[in-house]
């Protein structure tokens, strides 16, 4: 299921439940829960080597424009959800919005996603988040790479959902 599992909405907690009396897999039905106003933001960084932040900062990485690309992969990571993780509904995505923030040896990228439906977004927010994080590894990694082709400074960590509202229409 996409986001709010409509707990605290008046709904037993039992009858929201990914697995049917028998334990076979299904998705939720929200058919008769209220459309709703929600937002879901999501955060997540990726450390890398000092100098392979500023190259990012510069746009100066071989492979081109590290932030730009990443944004669009965070964009259509949000519009595919519902084909990666099972039970997620297909969500009527109203806006998307990405912001990167870099550090000396770290990027941080926060990505917010707005819906009018009967489920939340969080899970959307989050898939945005780790895509637009891998997009820029995918981007650097030549940078990253040690001289066995490890990784040994380069990791995504810290990603959470740090925001999710909701409103009446």
């Amino acid at each position: 299921m996409s986001g709010d599992d409509g707990a605290g909405e008046g709904t037993e907690a039992a009858d929201l439940t990914h697995t049917d009396e028998s334990g076979e897999a299904q998705m939720v039905d929200v058919g008769d829960k209220p459309d709703t106003a929600r937002r879901a933001v999501a955060r997540g960084v990726i450390r890398l080597r000092p100098e392979t932040v500023d190259a990012v900062r510069d746009n100066a990485v071989d492979k081109g424009d590290v932030l730009a690309t990443a944004r669009i992969g965070a964009i259509q990571a949000v519009k595919h959800t519902w084909e990666t993780i099972p039970m997620c509904h297909q969500i009527p995505v109203t806006n998307v919005d990405t912001d990167f923030s870099l550090g000396d040896d770290a990027i941080e990228l926060t990505v917010a996603v707005e819906t009018t439906g009967k489920t939340g977004c969080e899970m959307e927010a989050l898939e945005g988040t780790t895509t637009g994080l891998n997009v820029v590894w995918d981007m650097v990694k030549s940078a990253e790479k040690d001289a066995d082709g490890e990784y040994p400074e380069t990791g995504i960590e810290s990603v959470e959902v740090v925001e999710k509202t909701k409103r009446p229409l």
